[in-house]
């Protein structure tokens, strides 16, 4: 079977989606297509986001927020909102969920810190049902 791709969706594209698809792409080790988008891109991604992956040895100071496509959603197997009510085009045959996560905009470290473990933790989880589908 095929690599399979997950798209993780939030408004701005600069935390939560950020967060999450840095942390497949880390702990898929290149066994899932990971990507993330926005409706509304910010300009940047949040420097408490970069802060608290750095914490995890991951770097994401490199990525930029991404605006949300048709063909981005066409593509993904499994489609991820980030409890941000985002309109996102639905496809036959795609997993979407929905994950309502606090969103980290304006929150200092010690309150981004539990965000990110709690998306590592559902990531770790998706994980574990996507590989043995597509090994």
């Amino acid at each position: 079977m095929s690599t399979p791709e997950v798209l993780f969706v939030c408004v701005h594209n600069a935390g939560r989606s950020q967060m999450a698809a840095a942390l497949l792409h880390h702990h898929a080790a290149g066994r899932v297509t990971v990507r993330s988008a926005g409706s509304a891109p910010a300009d940047e991604v949040n420097p408490a986001v970069v802060a608290v992956m750095a914490e995890l040895g991951i770097n994401v100071a490199h990525e930029f927020p991404k605006r949300l496509t048709t063909d981005a959603v066409e593509a993904a197997d499994v489609v991820i909102t980030m409890g941000c009510g985002d309109a996102c085009p639905i496809f036959p045959g795609k997993r979407y969920l929905d994950w309502q996560l606090d969103d980290p905009a304006g929150l200092p470290l010690e309150a981004v810190r539990p965000i990110r473990d709690e998306i590592d933790r559902r990531v770790r989880a998706l994980l574990a049902e996507l590989a043995p589908l597509f090994s």
